[in-house]
């Protein structure tokens, strides 16, 4: 429901940069049969079928209205099916998540270690308990204990060894299996990452000139990524630890006349501490995402893919660079822990502890429990997705959503579309959108008015979709799928509430709407 079809278009408007963002032409539905789609012809036909013969075979014991009420209430589901959509997804969809939201998912996940020998361990003593089940089957010479009963003793020792599957713990929550030390990170079977941070460069104060030659730069990044590449631009703001904090606006001194200067400059950044924001630091993160048979094939194609994205960074005038496992582990934990707890980790520590990864980053506990909100550790949290509804993005919404004083992880999720498969989509479109104008002329004429007279949403979706066909096929433009996520951390309830009306506000003022991913947190 999140994602937004944006053309990487370089605007200037007030001598500001902005990227265009077409009409959602995913609502434009086709039409099969009787100005009904695909999906409606299939429920309405079911609802037909199961309802009508049900309404004659009750009515012969029962008076009309009652068999009417009867066939109404068995057919509604399947006109919710066919009709209801809640941000893009159909009833079933939403139902699936209520469901695994309030039934099926771990609720409270705890901080526990799952030890690498203590697992082995519970392995082999699995392993004896069914030897010696076995064992004990063979030494009954009148065979009491059956084949099927010997199974099923197997089959629940070695379910209680492997567990039932679920999340249970805050480690099993974090969504990957392994980190590497020279930063490759294993999402699953054949997915893997690697993390690039990058630093600001001097937007808001360059001329309009070099803010425009920055944004073409940014936009020829997007642009040189295919669709077999996910990119995710993830901008954090949180709380450093204050010792380190303080290292870090430290000036050395170098012994020379100059060391007065260093000092009293020292002091002040000191002193602005004290009454600034308390520690609080952003950071900015584009994280790479491929598929591939094994690490050494992954490595492979990032050396060309990481080395790419520096260059556009350094034509961009930003400071960029790759992340090693720990540097991505500490910026983990940063985001897991926004109070800026201190972060302790080691490679040499994981084979001696029989510890993995996921337990040096982990918050002390995790819980789902309600709909629009959940839990990590004692900060209060609620994910929301940005519904762009503005014709342009201006490149000035992340700033003020960004400005504030509490912690906030925005995240866009962008990967390009395969240029050849975009320019079919929007022709199919095209053709679902010109059969509308003519059922629509048609019924105009039925009526007696004018037949150039049609609805002003159709005459808009149809410009908007050959402007996007003229300006793939003719300009240098591609189509992007983007997912714009906001993430709150607070200290309470009535916080998060606040930051939420706060960023709601921001987001409201470029006409677009955060809006809470309910059952999905």
């Amino acid at each position: 429901p999140c994602k937004k079809p944006v053309r990487s278009a370089l605007r200037r408007l007030d001598k500001l940069a902005y990227v265009t963002i077409p009409k959602d032409l995913t609502k434009v539905k086709s039409k099969v049969l009787f100005g009904l789609t695909k999906r409606q012809l299939i429920c309405f036909g079911a609802a037909a079928l199961i309802g009508v013969p049900l309404f004659f075979l009750l009515r012969r014991t029962a008076s009309n209205s009652a068999a009417a009420f009867c066939m109404i209430i068995v057919m509604l589901p399947f006109f919710l099916l066919a009709m209801y959509e809640r941000h893009g997804q159909p009833l079933e969809v939403v139902a699936g998540q209520v469901i695994r939201c309030m039934f099926l998912r771990t609720k409270e996940r705890p901080y526990q270690t799952n030890n690498f020998y203590a697992a082995l361990e519970r392995q082999a003593q699995a392993e004896k308990e069914v030897k010696a089940i076995v064992q004990k089957a063979k030494a009954r010479a009148a065979g009491t204990t059956s084949g099927k009963t010997r199974g099923k003793a197997h089959s629940r020792i070695l379910e209680t060894a492997r567990g039932d599957g679920k999340v249970h713990s805050a480690q099993d929550t974090l969504p990957f299996r392994q980190m590497y030390p020279d930063g490759l990170c294993k999402l699953d079977d054949h997915t893997w990452s690697k993390c690039i941070e990058f630093e600001d460069v001097n937007y808001q104060l360059a001329k309009p000139d070099d803010q425009t030659a920055i944004f073409e730069a940014l936009c020829d990044m997007y642009n040189a990524h295919d669709a077999s590449i996910g990119m995710q631009l993830s901008l954090v703001s949180r709380r450093m630890n204050r010792e380190d904090f303080v290292k870090r606006i430290e000036i050395a001194a170098q012994g020379d006349h100059f060391d007065h200067i260093r000092e009293l400059y020292t002091q002040m950044l000191r002193k602005q501490l004290e009454r600034g924001n308390n520690g609080l630091i952003k950071t900015k993160y584009l994280t790479l995402t491929i598929e591939a048979r094994d690490s050494k094939t992954a490595r492979a194609r990032f050396s060309r893919i990481v080395m790419d994205a520096l260059n556009h960074f350094k034509v961009m005038g930003a400071l960029a660079k790759e992340l090693g496992g720990k540097e991505w582990l500490e910026m983990l934990h940063g985001i897991l822990h926004p109070d800026g707890e201190r972060f302790a980790f080691e490679w040499s520590w994981l084979a001696p502890s029989g510890l993995s990864v996921q337990d040096f980053i982990a918050p002390s506990s995790f819980r789902f429990g309600e709909a629009r909100k959940f839990t990590m550790a004692d900060k209060f949290c609620a994910v929301s997705f940005l519904q762009i509804s503005a014709p342009e993005m201006d490149d000035r919404m992340l700033t003020e959503l960004l400005d504030t004083d509490s912690g906030l992880l925005v995240s866009l999720h962008i990967r390009s579309m395969d240029q050849n498969e975009a320019i079919k989509t929007v022709k199919r479109k095209i053709t679902d959108i010109d059969s509308m104008k003519i059922d629509a002329q048609k019924k105009a004429v039925r009526e007696g008015f004018d037949m150039d007279i049609i609805p002003t949403d159709l005459a808009t979706y149809a410009g908007e979709a050959k402007n996007i066909l003229r300006d793939l096929q003719s300009r240098n433009e591609r189509m992007f799928l983007m997912t714009f996520l906001v993430v709150n951390f607070a200290d309470s309830k009535q916080k998060l509430e606040n930051d939420l009306l706060r960023a709601a506000s921001v987001a409201q003022k470029y006409n677009c709407s955060l809006v809470r991913l309910d059952f999905q947190q």
